[in-house]
């Protein structure tokens, strides 16, 4: 055991010079302890009760310092791992690498927009305020002429008999009990509604395009404003009543990106404020 110890003394001693006196000492305590690691344990307790031998055997040894040279713990990768450049600050850096980039090869540092247009290009407008001012005026014009002409349509074959049961072969005493004006408030709106929805449809039975959600959601919303108005309270009423304004407006708003024409005819017909 001796000799191994001695022999290890000599590298360890090459390696790390400064800690030749500790590495002694600490071989001379391991040393002691497997000496006395055979022994009973009453006759190794002088030895672990002397002061030089607890320094000795609690001092550090210069092995444990090659190894954590040489295989970092855990603790340390984290350290280091810590110190490295975050994604925030890596992508930081390849947005200032890219403008550079950019201004050396005489281009902004920032890429404009695809449809960007210059402040300084001067707009050139193919007509002139008045011609355009013209072309809506005449626009209108026919618009309501041909909205004149759809209510006249409409007024000729009115709509009298409640259940849509206009055109059947009937008494005068079943007429008039099927009278709409003896018909209550639900079967009045639902007739103006359909009538309303008749004048914008682009075929028959057409409920879906734009122009007829749009006076649909009209119908509705005076309906529930005529009752806001006697039943100041009904805060849910309030709720539902915002919920169609946003709706008619979503309509309204891609029905002027997609067909402006049809927007305009809605828009002028029931007279809302945009």
């Amino acid at each position: 055991m001796t000799s191994a110890l001695t022999l290890l003394r000599l590298p360890l001693g090459r390696l790390l010079p400064r800690h030749a006196a500790a590495s002694q000492t600490s071989l001379r305590g391991l040393s002691s302890l497997d000496r006395t690691s055979l022994r009973p344990a009453s006759a190794a307790l002088p030895m672990a009760t002397s002061h030089h031998n607890m320094r000795t055997m609690l001092s550090p040894s210069p092995l444990s310092n090659v190894s954590s040279l040489l295989f970092p713990t855990q603790q340390q990768q984290q350290q280091t791992r810590n110190k490295s450049m975050t994604k925030a600050k890596r992508r930081k850096r390849d947005k200032i690498i890219e403008r550079e980039q950019r201004v050396a090869r005489g281009l902004p540092a920032k890429p404009l927009p695809p449809k960007y247009i210059d402040k300084e290009t001067p707009v050139i407008n193919a007509l002139s305020r008045e011609d355009r001012d013209a072309e809506s005026t005449s626009f209108d014009v026919s618009a309501s002429q041909e909205m004149k002409t759809k209510i006249e349509t409409q007024a000729e074959m009115e709509e009298s008999i409640r259940f849509q049961f206009n055109g059947l072969v009937m008494s005068d005493r079943v007429r008039k009990l099927l009278d709409l004006t003896n018909g209550n408030q639900r079967e009045v709106v639902s007739s103006q509604k359909r009538r309303g929805m008749e004048l914008f449809q682009l075929r028959e039975g057409d409920t879906g395009s734009s122009a007829v959600q749009v006076v649909a959601l009209t119908t509705r919303i005076q309906q529930i404003q005529t009752h806001l108005a006697q039943h100041k309270k009904d805060k849910s009423g309030k709720r539902g009543l915002d919920a169609l304004y946003v709706r008619r407006r979503k309509v309204l708003d891609y029905m002027e990106r997609k067909d402006f024409e049809s927007y305009r005819k809605v828009v002028k017909s029931l007279g809302l404020v945009r």
